[in-house]
């Protein structure tokens, strides 16, 4: 008896379409007769568009061919004369992404030549009270006249 190499896979069974049956959503527009859709109804406007700005496709929100095209112009118009945004503005509360620190670990530390140590810089530094640290800004003295001069 020959032998197979490469059996046959057990049969699946047949997907199920979900939406076989289903009714397409109504046009708004045609219901309600309206014929242009007018770019000042912000109202009407905002319920095509989504929570980040973007227009929404016929198959969400149910709008014929020739009233989505209506829409899409009208919210385009209405975005150029300011009266709706290009983009809402959302606020992310997840921490991270690509420029996270804490998720790769401990930072390498610089090169010497790059940075002169922090004890180095201190070491430099002389140790000095408040008056001297005057001298140090301004060596040069000022007369009392010019200070008089400036104060009035």
């Amino acid at each position: 008896m020959p032998r197979i190499n490469n059996p046959k896979p057990p049969k699946r069974a047949p997907k199920i379409d979900t939406r076989r049956g289903a009714k397409k959503k109504p046009c708004s527009f045609c219901q309600h007769g309206v014929d242009t859709v007018d770019y000042k109804d912000l109202a009407q406007l905002r319920k095509y568009i989504s929570d980040r700005g973007k227009i929404r496709g016929r198959k969400v929100s149910g709008n014929c061919q020739q009233h989505q095209r209506d829409v899409t112009d009208a919210i385009k118009t209405a975005r150029e004369l300011a009266l709706l945004p290009y983009t809402q503005r959302t606020v992310t509360e997840r921490r991270g992404g690509r420029g996270n620190r804490d998720d790769r670990g401990p930072r390498a530390p610089r090169s010497d030549s790059d940075r002169p140590a922090v004890a180095e810089v201190n070491a430099e530094a002389p140790d000095v009270e408040a008056e001297e640290i005057l001298e140090y800004v301004d060596p040069t003295p000022v007369s009392e006249e010019l200070v008089e001069e400036v104060a009035e």
